[in-house]
């Protein structure tokens, strides 16, 4: 999925920079290879190929190609997929991952899932992710966790949070483990390739927020409760898309200021949304909403200091 996400947004990158004989950048294959790590892993080849594609030209080749584009191009990509192929995103696409050799849990776990001992069973189990598992109420999971455990051969230790930290569960392809996920980034910003004044609001605002939510005791109309933020930071894709998407240097603010107010905005808007709308992980909606408001933000910021200079 990662080579087929990359070589189509090189193709489609390539398609516009041609004519003018200008090269097509390395930026495309961040895009290809964000967007792929974001996707559930059973996807369909052919939406993966339209989801890339269409990330790239209508995220990024319109504004006018690398460093005019106002929207992260590989959010701009899964967001139109996500709205077209519901059900593929948010419900047939999902694995929960394979438990171990002989299902005992040991090294080296889904890399041993075609010896001859695993060839005429199973390979994965479909499953949602465990964002999903927690938009219900709590007197409801257990119920709907014994309804279902036996059909889809899992067992009731696979959701907690050390299962969701180091990855054994389902999820996107690059968000599953937020141990993995914690290191990538903190490489991110030992490099300076991320800010952090970005990827600390975002993180702070967002326990702020879900805290609320889970301690006031918030209800959807569906019958959802918020979670305790403690667990669903690090249940669904929050942290993955913090640190990897957030932090996309042309889409995110360039002065510090409007940086500190465009991760808070990620932060405190995350969990009203996965409380409060039909989508258990609201990620990209609530980054492309920011990127929306970057420029602005940057021109309010740049308008303030030059009225403080005279």
């Amino acid at each position: 999925m990662v080579v087929v996400a990359n070589a189509t947004a090189f193709a489609a990158e390539y398609s516009f920079t041609k004519k003018d004989k200008q090269p097509c950048t390395s930026a495309a294959f961040v895009t290809g290879t964000l967007f792929a790590l974001g996707l559930p892993p059973l996807l369909p080849m052919w939406i993966v190929v339209m989801g890339s594609a269409f990330g790239i030209v209508f995220g990024k080749m319109v504004f006018g190609g690398f460093g005019k584009n106002v929207f992260n191009p590989a959010l701009t990509g899964r967001a139109f997929i996500y709205i077209s192929f519901g059900d593929w995103m948010t419900a047939r696409g999902w694995t929960h991952a394979i438990p171990g050799m002989q299902g005992r849990g040991l090294f080296p776990g889904g890399f041993a899932a075609w010896t001859a001992e695993h060839r005429f069973g199973s390979d994965t189990v479909t499953q949602a992710t465990p964002g999903s598992w927690l938009t219900w109420k709590e007197e409801m999971l257990q119920e709907r966790l014994d309804a279902t455990l036996t059909e889809a051969q899992m067992m009731a230790e696979y959701f907690p949070w050390r299962s969701l930290f180091l990855g054994n569960t389902a999820g996107v392809i690059g968000g599953t483990s937020a141990l993995l996920v914690i290191a990538g980034g903190l490489y991110l910003l030992y490099t300076k390739t991320a800010n952090y004044r970005i990827v600390v609001t975002a993180i702070v605002g967002y326990l702020i927020s879900q805290s609320i939510l889970h301690y006031t005791g918030a209800v959807s109309s569906t019958g959802t409760i918020a979670a305790a933020p403690q667990h669903a930071l690090f249940a669904g894709s929050v942290l993955f898309a913090v640190f990897f998407y957030a932090t996309d240097p042309v889409s995110a603010p360039k002065t510090n200021e409007a940086r500190w107010m465009y991760g808070s905005f990620i932060g405190l808007l995350y969990p009203v949304l996965t409380t409060f709308s039909v989508w258990p992980a609201a990620a990209q909606f609530c980054i492309l909403l920011a990127n929306m408001f970057s420029p602005i933000t940057d021109y309010a910021v740049n308008s303030v200091k030059g009225s403080k200079k005279k």
